[in-house]
């Protein structure tokens, strides 16, 4: 291995190695990709006490660094969360092959026969933070779909993160693919990052998965294409026509299930009419749960609340902690939500069908939700084994990231010596 001073050094040469297994994953056959991560699963099950070792070192970094318990939750991996790591795997092992497949089909006047098929990105740049879990799932998206992944986990994880990628390189190795097809940065330093940012040449898209900070400096720094996973910053908003008891479920399972993930709920939106009948109830029932409620006017009468701040609307917490307002009705909701949200979820309680095609007609969130807890935010709820991430933006990707969002297409254009006129 390289001398880990000479960042630059190193990252070109992790760059040249991944361009190179591109080129020969974009023909590998669906047989061998889904041996790979069928193996890599086995694997990971076979040393789950190495990973677990490997995550009680990880655990005594983030207590030295004082992280909050809600991201060392994020950090920490269970034997249950090793079983769901390798389900996630053997999940996206059994989906079909995106590659190859064919999106349109058609024929023009000219004679000619067109199709629209399915091709791998190339390159991918993973930059994430704490879940040591994202290694496994984005580098088995990646290889599903015919890309080459660098992974740079974050500094939290990194023993957690080196012990997976053992096990990913462990099913390359046994289906015969490129090893690196999947490769892990192996320093902490940030250098690392910003060099991956402005490697044009080598990788062709970046997908940042993390806070506030790390997304935000992707997108101003990076010279390379970004899939942005921005923060959180879920809504639910409880209409007058919501059922008593089945909003107190959905919202503190959306609540305190686990409050790490980017699919918690931050903010409470209670319909005026509700506020009594149906928002204390809810006010007490997360207070009771040990959440703090940050409220507004109206609910900071409620005892146990903390009077919120104008920072509390529009703030992911990723903690036992909400914030909490009345609105004068849907418009009032929306328009909260247009202001302080981030695309990512948002969802309405109610049992008035036209309030919820209302709710979500009006708002452009990548996910949006009726009735149903923000917990459910997760490529694996929706059926994609595993997800790279939550693309908020507009082009190309959107919502979960599976593989199918991790290719782009080509034109095949058929012809029989035809000539055009």
């Amino acid at each position: 291995m390289k001398d880990l001073d000479e960042i630059p050094v190193l990252m070109a040469d992790l760059g040249a190695r991944a361009k190179a297994a591109s080129e020969d994953l974009a023909f590998a056959s669906a047989e061998k990709k889904r041996a790979a991560l069928l193996d890599a699963a086995d694997a990971v099950w076979d040393k789950r006490s190495d990973i677990v070792a490997a995550n009680a070192r990880d655990m005594d970094f983030a207590r030295e660094k004082g992280l909050s318990d809600a991201m060392k939750d994020r950090l920490k991996l269970t034997e249950d969360r090793i079983q769901g790591m390798v389900d996630g795997l053997r999940s996206v092992a059994e989906q079909p092959d995106p590659v190859g497949q064919v999106l349109e089909d058609w024929d023009q006047p000219s004679g000619l026969n067109i199709q629209r098929v399915r091709t791998p990105l190339g390159v991918i740049g993973v930059i994430y933070e704490s879940r040591p879990n994202v290694t496994a799932d984005a580098g088995a998206l990646c290889l599903k779909a015919g890309n080459a992944v660098i992974l740079r986990g974050g500094s939290e994880s990194f023993n957690s993160s080196k012990a997976i990628y053992a096990c990913l390189v462990e099913g390359l190795r046994s289906a015969g693919l490129p090893r690196d097809a999947i490769q892990l940065v192996p320093t902490r330093d940030r250098a690392a990052v910003s060099e991956m940012l402005t490697m044009t040449d080598h990788i062709d898209v970046i997908v940042p998965r993390g806070g506030k900070g790390l997304v935000g400096l992707v997108q101003r720094e990076a010279r390379v294409p970004v899939f942005a996973h921005l923060e959180g910053i879920v809504h639910i908003y409880v209409d007058k026509d919501a059922d008593p008891q089945r909003t107190l479920k959905v919202v503190m399972n959306a609540k305190t299930r686990r409050t790490g993930i980017c699919g918690a709920v931050e903010c409470l939106l209670i319909h005026k009419d509700v506020a009594d009948s149906i928002g204390q109830g809810l006010v007490r029932a997360l207070i009771d749960a040990g959440v703090e409620v940050r409220a507004g006017a109206t609910l900071s009468v409620i005892a146990g609340t903390a009077r919120a701040s104008e920072e509390d609307w529009g703030r992911e917490y990723l903690d036992m902690i909400i914030a909490a307002r009345v609105v004068d009705d849907i418009d009032a909701a929306i328009a909260h939500i247009r202001q302080y949200g981030s695309n990512h979820t948002d969802c309405i309680m109610t049992e008035d069908d036209q309030a919820a095609a209302y709710f979500i007609s009006r708002l452009d969130s990548a996910i949006l939700m009726h009735n149903a807890s923000t917990q459910f935010a997760d490529g694996g709820e929706f059926g994609m084994g595993a997800e790279i991430g939550i693309a908020t933006g507009k082009m190309h990707a959107r919502g979960p990231v599976g593989a199918p969002q991790l290719t782009s297409f080509k034109y095949l254009v058929r012809g029989d010596g035809t000539t055009r006129s």
